[in-house]
């Protein structure tokens, strides 16, 4: 029913009806087309979209094929490893001359902490690098040191989540998935996307650092597990094999072909049939993949396969190099819990770390140089965060630590397109913000995308009538200083 109206009264009602009908808005869609501004209109999609591993092209000739992750969660001590600030030494034990964002106030100091161990130079390139790596130090021309990353997002949860991807909030997809959404895997007969998990536990937020997030689930990493077996249940029982399990494995092969075709678009669906085809075809793979048994004694001790305190470290570097040798397109090597989150105990727990992991890293560089391997294998080694300039726990030299800092630390790159023999970006002169060439979280995706020839602005996903990037639509550059 109508209601009289006050004069000059148009209620919203009104106004979008003489808006949608009027003369302005058919002049206005006039001249968008004119422009050739207008929108193209929608298309519905005719066909149901499929996912699967099969290799794809990208938009543009790729450098690498193939990215080897070494995650060191927790926050490694960028001005005790590789960034070295002399004015930290001038100001050693003095107030810090400046504002800082602490995430324990309850345990802050604003004493200036040196680094605590000597830096040398190395290679023709004289990159400075920590004590702590001298093994590193043997393959720095191979490298990139990386001294301007930041997230700015304090914490570590929030920080992991940005550099896995995208986002400081969970539930995206991590760039291993992106990438085999793009471009599919070489192999057929192991998993695309592998994780290495270390034996003591865990990494911090367990398996959100392979979550397909809202990409098909064919595309989650796969965990391997530390020790013998790595993957359980991979072997029939022995009754079974043999022409008796290829039988039932195309039996079942075809219950499972009518019954996809009876749910189409259920990707979950797609997903687990796809999951239990590749489990029986890595019965044989898998198996002789991780088995480095099959390494000469000269490589085993390359990688300090015969030390107790690098055996783990270095066979899981090793088998990182057998499985991208084998067309696997991602693995992340990870450590347990945030083990590099130094806040207090920093003089004992730093060193033995990097006695734990720099002899196997380094050894992989030069094994993937050795292999052909490096020029099309990118390498990244990094936490989420690096630390800051000043005293945490101020309760004695055994007990001193640093707190987190996301607004400048240290990463490097090696391989894969990526320039060796250089350092890129610095941070002030106390190490606490970078300052110089900033590499943001979504800089550093739009870069790998690139080495690996896509396009971040065109590696979508639609999802909900919206389109989704692993760079969420961020400003983001290809930091091209650093490609060769």
């Amino acid at each position: 029913m109508n209601t009289p109206k006050s004069p000059g009264f148009c209620s919203r009602r009104h106004f979008l009806q003489a808006g949608a009908f009027g003369l302005g808005s058919s002049a206005l869609a006039w001249m968008l087309q004119q422009d050739g501004a207008l929108a193209a209109p929608a298309r519905p999609e005719l066909e149901p979209r499929k996912y699967d591993l099969n290799p794809k092209p990208g938009h543009h000739p790729a450098r690498a094929r193939a990215m080897i992750s070494i995650l060191m969660i927790g926050g490694p001590s960028h001005m005790d490893l590789f960034d070295p600030k002399p004015m930290l030494k001038k100001y050693a034990g003095q107030p810090f001359p400046g504002e800082l964002k602490y995430d324990n106030a309850g345990q802050a100091s604003a004493k200036v902490l040196p680094g605590l161990w000597d830096f040398q130079k190395h290679g023709e390139s004289g990159t400075e690098l920590s004590s702590l790596l001298p093994h590193l130090g043997r393959v720095v021309d191979d490298i990139c040191v990386i001294r301007s990353m930041k997230t700015g997002v304090n914490n570590h949860g929030q920080s992991v989540y940005a550099l896995a991807g995208g986002r400081v909030t969970p539930g995206a997809p991590v760039l291993g998935s992106w990438l085999n959404y793009g471009l599919g895997c070489e192999s057929q007969n192991l998993p695309a996307f592998i994780t290495l998990t270390h034996p003591n536990g865990a990494p911090l937020l367990a398996d959100h650092n392979w979550s397909n997030g809202w990409l098909p689930s064919l595309y989650q990493g796969t965990v391997i597990r530390p020790r013998e077996p790595r993957i359980l249940n991979l072997d029939a029982p022995e009754l079974l094999r043999g022409p008796g399990q290829e039988r039932q494995l195309e039996f079942l092969r075809e219950l499972n072909r009518e019954h996809q075709a009876q749910h189409p678009d259920e990707l979950d669906l797609d997903a687990r049939i796809a999951s239990y085809e590749l489990a029986a075809r890595m019965q044989t793979a898998a198996k002789e993949a991780m088995d480095i048994s099959r390494e000469s004694a000269a490589t085993r001790r390359l990688y300090g396969i015969d030390q107790e305190i690098t055996r783990d470290y270095g066979t899981r570097c090793l088998i990182a190099r057998r499985l991208v040798e084998r067309g696997v397109r991602f693995v992340q090597i990870i450590n347990n819990g945030q083990s590099w989150d130094h806040h207090s105990g920093i003089v004992k727990a730093l060193p033995e770390l990097c006695t734990r992991t720099d002899q196997p890293v380094a050894a992989l560089i030069s094994d993937l140089k050795s292999h052909g391997l490096l020029d099309s294998t990118l390498v990244h080694w990094g936490g989420e965060m690096g630390r800051l300039p000043v005293i945490q726990n101020d309760l004695g030299r055994d007990r001193i630590g640093r707190d987190h800092n996301t607004y400048g630390f240290t990463i490097w790159m090696a391989g894969g397109g990526i320039k060796g023999g250089m350092t890129h970006g610095a941070t002030d002169e106390f190490g606490h913000h970078a300052v110089q060439d900033v590499v943001t979280h979504h800089d550093y995706h739009a870069t790998i995308l690139h080495l690996f020839g896509l396009d971040h602005t065109r590696l979508i996903y639609r999802r909900a009538g919206r389109e989704l990037s692993l760079t969420d639509g961020k400003p983001a550059r290809v930091v091209r200083e650093i490609l060769a």
